[in-house]
């Protein structure tokens, strides 16, 4: 089976929310993907100063899921780790995480992002917390920071295990 075949199919709908839902849960499944299969050593392993590794943003982007379709688009009350004290913690994995339980969260997290885009009448459907913005605004930027993060789990899973593809 070839990395593509894990994907699934971009949509080619006229729809545009469809077409930025499908973008942004393909972008989803290759996260999942990149660490699917790691030891907790392999998903820990930072090739940069900062300590980034993929673990930690398979972490990092469940709590931005959380914070952006949760806090501030359906305006949830939900826990977010960071703070003015420690603005990273969402990127640190704990003794007691392991690449399942954070794989996991992210799904969990995703799936409640899904609920409330489901929720939403449409693209253009105001935020209910902070400066307002769109559904759509959210979805386009979930896409920028995701696809972003893609591109650093995809050197991260070549230096762990050779592993390459999209």
């Amino acid at each position: 089976m070839s990395s593509r075949d894990r994907h699934r199919a971009v949509t080619t709908s006229t729809s545009e929310r469809e077409v930025l839902e499908s973008f942004l849960d393909d972008l989803r499944d290759t996260i999942l993907w990149k660490q699917e299969g790691l030891t907790r050593e392999q998903a820990l392993r930072s090739l940069v100063p900062s300590g980034t590794s993929l673990l930690g943003i398979v972490k990092h982007l469940a709590f931005v899921e959380r914070y952006w379709f949760q806090d501030r688009f359906a305006g949830r009350d939900v826990a977010l780790p960071w703070s003015e004290q420690d603005p990273d913690a969402d990127w640190r994995v704990e003794e007691w995480e392991s690449p399942e339980g954070v794989a996991d969260f992210y799904r969990s997290e995703i799936a409640q992002s899904r609920a409330v885009q489901a929720d939403a009448p449409g693209p253009d459907a105001p935020s209910a917390r902070g400066k307002p913005v769109s559904l759509r605004w959210v979805l386009v930027h979930m896409i920028e920071e995701t696809a972003r993060h893609a591109g650093h789990a995809d050197l991260l899973r070549e230096a762990a295990d050779g592993a390459t593809g999209d």
